[in-house]
C-alpha cells in the first residue's frame, strides 16, 4: 500500500478514493436532480405546493431501508459489485422521472430514486479497507465531502442545462443527462477498483440477515434503535394518506401500515436469530464491540446529514420565496450550503484524526446548534449576502460533523462496517424525512429551531461515547485472528 497520502496521485489506494468519491458524487447529482428544478416541473405538470413538498419527502424515504440493506449486501459481496449494480439500477427510475407525465408517475420514480442514496454506505466500507486509522478520517471526509458536493453541482448546473435546452421540457433533458452520467460512473467504478489491497483479507459477517452484537444489553439497544426507522416510514404513510396529500386511499394506507409492522416483526425475529448465541455462550472478550458507539453516531447523523438533506431540498424554494430570486439565481445561491462540503467534511475528518473523535464531535455539534438557531432569524429584511454567509457558516459545522461521524464508524467493527454505516446513514434519512415532514406543516423558523434542538440532544448523547483506541480483532474463515489499529 502507498505510504504517502497524495491527493494528486491516481494509483493504488488514491485511485480507489478518487473513483469512490466520483461515484458518490454522481449518486448525489441523480438523487437531487429534481430539487433545483421543482419550479419548472410544477409549472409543466400543474403540481400543487403540497405535491411539491411531498416529492421532497419521497426522495429520501426509501433510502432508510435501502442503506440498511445495501450495508448488509456490501459486507457480504464486496463494494465493487454492489456499487456498480446500484448505479446501473438507479439510472432506470432517473429516466422514468424525466419521462413522467403526472404527479403519480413523478412520485413513484422519486420514491425509487431514494435507493441511490444508499451508495454512500458502499464507499465507507471500501475506504475503510484501503486506508489506515491515522488517515481514515481524512479519507472518509474527502469521499463524503467531495461526493456530497454532487447536490451543489446539481443545484448549480441543472437549472442552467434546463434553460439551455429551453421550453417546457428543458427540465426533462437535464434530469435525463444525469441518468446517463450514472451509467458512465458504474462502468468506471467496476473497471477501476478492487475491494481490498493485494494480500489483504476481506472480512465478512459470520451470519447474514441482521447485525451481530456482542452482549444482551446491546441486543436490546439494537432493537430499540430500529424503531425510529419504521416510525419514520409510518409517518410517510400518514403524509400520503387522505389526511395528508391524498396520494393513497385509506385501504392502501392500512395495507402499507400492516406491511411495515410485519416487516418490523420479521426484522426483530431475524435479529434475535442471528444473536441467539448470546443467551447460551459468552462472546470472547477480544471479539466484543460496544453497540452504544453506533447508537450515539446514529443520533448525531440524524441531526447532521438529516438536516443537510432537508435543507438542500428546501433551500432553493426558501431563497425564492424570501428574497424573490429567479430559478437559476436561487439554485446558485442555495448551492452555497452544499458547496462547503468540498472543505468542511474532509476538514471534520482531518480534525478527528488529529484531535480525537469525541472532542471534535462535541465542538462541531455545538456549532451546528448555534448555526441553525441563526438561520431561523433570516427574513426578507436581511441583506442577501449576509444570509448566504450565515448559511455557509452553518453548513460548515453540519458537514464537518458528518465527516467526524464517519471518521469513527469504520473503527467500531471491520466486518460489520457496511451494516454500521448503513444504519448510521439510514438515521440521516430518518432525520431528513422527519425534518421535511415538519417543514411541510410548520413555519420555516420552527423548522430551523427543531434542527437546533436535535443537535442539543446529540450533545447529551455524546457524553456516553468512548474515544476509539487500541485495536479491534477480526477472525478469518481459517480462524486466524487479525488485530486492526483504531487509534
Amino acid at each position: 500500500m502507498d505510504s504517502k497520502f497524495n491527493l494528486f496521485s491516481f494509483s493504488g489506494r488514491m485511485r480507489v478514493l478518487h473513483l469512490s468519491w466520483i461515484a458518490f458524487f454522481v449518486t448525489f447529482v441523480v438523487w437531487f436532480n429534481a430539487a433545483p428544478l421543482l419550479g419548472p416541473i410544477a409549472a409543466s405538470l400543474g403540481l400543487s405546493k403540497e405535491e411539491v413538498k411531498t416529492l421532497l419527502i419521497l426522495n429520501v424515504a426509501l433510502t432508510i431501508p435501502a442503506r440498511v440493506i445495501i450495508g448488509m449486501v456490501t459486507d457480504a459481496y464486496g463494494p465493487r459489485r454492489v456499487y456498480t449494480a446500484l448505479l446501473l439500477f438507479c439510472s432506470l427510475p432517473c429516466f422514468a422521472f424525466a419521462l413522467a407525465d403526472d404527479f403519480a408517475e413523478l412520485a413513484a420514480a422519486r420514491f425509487l430514486l431514494g435507493f441511490i442514496g444508499a451508495g454512500f454506505v458502499v464507499g465507507i466500507r471500501i475506504i475503510g479497507e484501503w486506508f489506515p486509522a491515522r488517515e481514515l478520517g481524512t479519507a472518509e471526509g474527502i469521499y463524503g465531502g467531495w461526493g456530497n458536493f454532487g447536490s451543489a453541482a446539481a443545484a448549480f448546473c441543472l437549472p442552467l442545462l434546463a434553460l439551455w435546452f429551453g421550453g417546457d421540457d428543458g427540465w426533462r433533458y437535464a434530469v435525463g443527462l444525469s441518468g446517463v452520467l450514472c451509467l458512465a460512473a458504474a462502468l468506471a467504478f467496476y473497471l477501476g477498483v478492487r475491494d481490498t489491497p493485494k494480500g489483504s483479507t476481506y472480512f465478512k459477517p459470520k451470519q447474514s440477515g441482521a447485525m451481530e452484537v456482542t452482549s444482551k444489553g446491546d441486543l436490546l439497544l439494537l432493537c430499540i434503535m430500529k424503531l425510529p426507522m419504521y416510525a419514520t416510514l409510518l409517518l410517510l404513510c400518514w403524509k400520503l394518506s387522505p389526511s395528508g396529500v391524498g396520494l393513497l386511499g385509506d385501504f392502501s394506507v392500512n395495507l402499507c401500515v400492516a406491511f411495515l409492522l410485519t416487516v418490523l416483526i420479521v426484522d426483530l425475529a431475524l435479529t434475535f436469530r442471528v444473536n441467539r448465541k448470546l443467551f447460551s455462550e459468552a462472546v470472547p472478550e477480544f471479539e466484543r464491540y460496544s453497540f452504544k458507539q453506533v447508537a450515539v453516531l446514529n443520533v448525531l447523523y440524524f441531526s447532521t446529514f438529516g438536516s443537510e438533506l432537508a435543507v438542500v431540498s428546501m433551500l432553493p424554494l426558501f431563497f425564492t420565496e424570501t428574497f424573490g430570486l429567479g430559478l437559476a439565481e436561487a439554485g446558485m445561491v442555495a448551492s452555497s450550503y452544499a458547496f462547503m462540503n468540498l472543505m468542511s467534511r474532509p476538514g471534520g475528518g482531518l480534525l478527528s484524526d488529529r484531535f480525537g473523535r469525541k472532542s471534535v464531535l462535541l465542538i462541531l455539534t455545538a456549532g451546528l446548534a448555534v448555526g441553525y438557531f441563526t438561520l431561523a432569524q433570516i427574513n426578507s429584511g436581511w441583506p442577501l449576502a449576509l444570509a448566504v454567509v450565515a448559511v455557509m457558516a452553518c453548513s460548515f459545522f453540519v458537514q464537518a460533523g458528518e465527516g467526524a461521524v464517519f471518521a469513527a464508524v469504520p473503527l467500531i467493527k471491520r466486518r460489520l462496517t457496511g451494516q454500521i454505516a448503513g444504519m448510521t446513514g439510514a438515521y440521516g434519512n430518518v432525520g431528513a424525512v422527519f425534518f421535511l415532514t415538519l417543514y411541510s406543516i410548520v413555519s420555516v423558523e420552527a423548522f430551523f429551531y427543531a434542527i437546533a434542538a436535535s443537535a442539543l440532544f446529540g450533545l447529551i448523547c455524546l457524553t456516553f461515547m468512548a474515544e476509539p483506541k487500541g485495536h479491534m480483532a477480526e477472525v478469518d474463515a481459517d480462524g486466524k485472528v487479525t488485530l486492526i489499529s483504531v487509534g
